[in-house]
């Protein structure tokens, strides 16, 4: 086996180091040069949405609670059981309502025996009275007792009143304690299944202020809400009808559609956010959505099928001086300044039919009516084109955006046209450059020439 000399092994790092020094000096050279990233305009499907949170919810949930207070003595519903109107639930132990309505039924039968005294006592005023009428007509008795037996009458006549209305009060006593025994048996209100049940047998439930709920029946869970809470800034743009499309964390790859059935007014503040609630209607036929779900949802405002789309990487970028200098090309006057879109030219698309005789808009008849048309807002842009080393400027009417990219109305532009997205230049240009080698190690493994900036990543808006 033959030995390396000294000699050789110097001369091979010299040779390695001229190579690196002159690929170094060559690549210093090029990376003084100007990076123009670009994207391309597309053609695709893109929607304008709100998103939004919200939770799941039956469409018809019922509390049944119980208006008398007393001791669960009997449970026939729990969790998850499908119950039917007036099938007998929970019994709560009757023994103090029996007891009250025997306590009742015996003052009503007092009362009675006590009209029957006093109707007795009232004929027998009447009898009297009428003797000593008979005798002072007569002149058999003096006037005084005549109007002694008239006074005596009269005396009757009002307690025997006062009786029967006392036999009246122990009537209504009797019926309420009926119901107070007859309200110890909980009944189903609707068809439906429980879905939450908040007592157990032997528990003591008070109603002296409100009714405490004892199960929560949902009506039906095929059918299902959404009460999704939507900021103050987008609630304008929301409408009846509108489609939504949501998931939840339960099946995170599986999306389900519904429809906005409400607009409702009443705000809710909370630390100064203002939001309003939007319930969204939604069709639960394989029962997969449970109430209390938490729905991530995106209200779909408008959709285009084939729009043209701009990225909006594009229509952010601004040429300075400086990117001008290095491409060769004179700077316009309005070079690094941020141009104005103009003012947004809105196209009304209420119908005429919607108007009256002299063009004004009738007064809202329906709730519907109140939200009034929705319209859509057209603005101007501008986006940059790098052909044969030069920038030109391509002036654009700019439709819905879904935040990546926005539709393009107008404007010189085809679908797969290549528009800027930046540029670097001077010392970005040099950074790009170099960093490549630092990461892949001294030999080899540099790459082409502003890969950095090129290519797919975040510059490609759209695609």
């Amino acid at each position: 086996m033959r030995r390396v000399t000294k000699p050789l092994i110097i001369g091979i790092l010299l040779v390695a180091s001229a190579g690196i020094g002159v690929r170094a000096y060559y690549g210093s050279r090029d990376s003084g040069a100007p990076k123009v990233a670009t994207a391309l305009v597309t053609r695709g499907a893109l929607a304008d949405v709100v998103a939004a949170t919200g939770t799941l919810q039956a469409v018809t949930t019922v509390q049944v609670g119980t208006q008398v207070s007393g001791t669960i003595a009997w449970l026939g519903a729990d969790f998850n059981s499908i119950v039917h109107k007036g099938q007998v639930i929970a019994r709560l132990d009757p023994s103090i309502f029996q007891s009250q309505l025997e306590q009742a039924r015996a003052n009503q039968v007092k009362a009675a025996a006590d009209l029957d005294n006093a109707q007795v006592k009232v004929a027998d005023a009447q009898q009297q009275y009428q003797r000593a009428k008979d005798l002072a007509a007569k002149q058999l008795v003096a006037q005084s007792d005549l109007d002694a037996a008239k006074v005596t009458l009269d005396l009757a006549e009002a307690t025997a009143r006062s009786i029967k209305a006392q036999g009246t009060q122990a009537q209504a006593a009797v019926n309420q304690a009926q119901l107070s025994l007859d309200h110890t048996i909980i009944s189903a209100p609707i068809d439906g299944i429980v879905i939450g049940r908040s007592v157990d047998a032997g528990q003591t439930v008070a109603a002296s202020l409100s009714s405490p709920t004892v199960f929560s029946i949902a009506a039906d869970l095929t059918e299902m809400q959404v009460s999704a809470s939507i900021d103050e800034s987008d609630i304008g743009r929301i409408r009846p009808s509108q489609r939504v499309t949501f998931q939840v964390d339960a099946y995170p790859n599986e999306r389900f559609t519904g429809t906005v059935s409400q607009v409702r007014l009443q705000p809710t503040v909370v630390q100064n956010v203002t939001t309003y609630s939007v319930i969204v209607d939604v069709p639960n036929k394989s029962l997969k959505l449970k109430p209390g779900m938490t729905a991530n949802v995106n209200i779909e405002i408008a959709a285009r099928e084939e729009a043209v789309r701009v990225p909006n990487a594009a229509l952010r970028f601004r040429p300075t001086a400086a990117m001008f200098t290095a491409l060769g090309q004179t700077a316009p006057a309005e070079a690094g300044k941020v141009r104005p879109t103009g003012s947004a030219k809105v196209r009304e698309v209420r119908l005429q039919a919607d108007r009256d005789e002299v063009g004004r808009v009738p007064k809202a008849t329906t709730i519907d009516a109140l939200f009034g048309p929705l319209t859509e807002v057209q603005t101007d842009g501008r986006v940059w084109t790098y052909e044969n080393n030069q920038l030109k400027a391509v002036p654009v009417r700019l439709g819905i955006s879904d935040g990546q990219t926005t539709e393009l109305i107008q404007g010189d532009l085809q679908p797969d046209a290549a528009v800027v997205t930046n540029i670097a230049t001077g010392t970005e240009a040099t950074k790009t450059a170099t960093a490549a080698p630092a990461a892949n190690g001294p030999f080899g493994g540099l790459g082409a020439p502003g890969g950095g900036n090129r290519g797919g990543g975040g510059n490609r808006g759209g695609r």
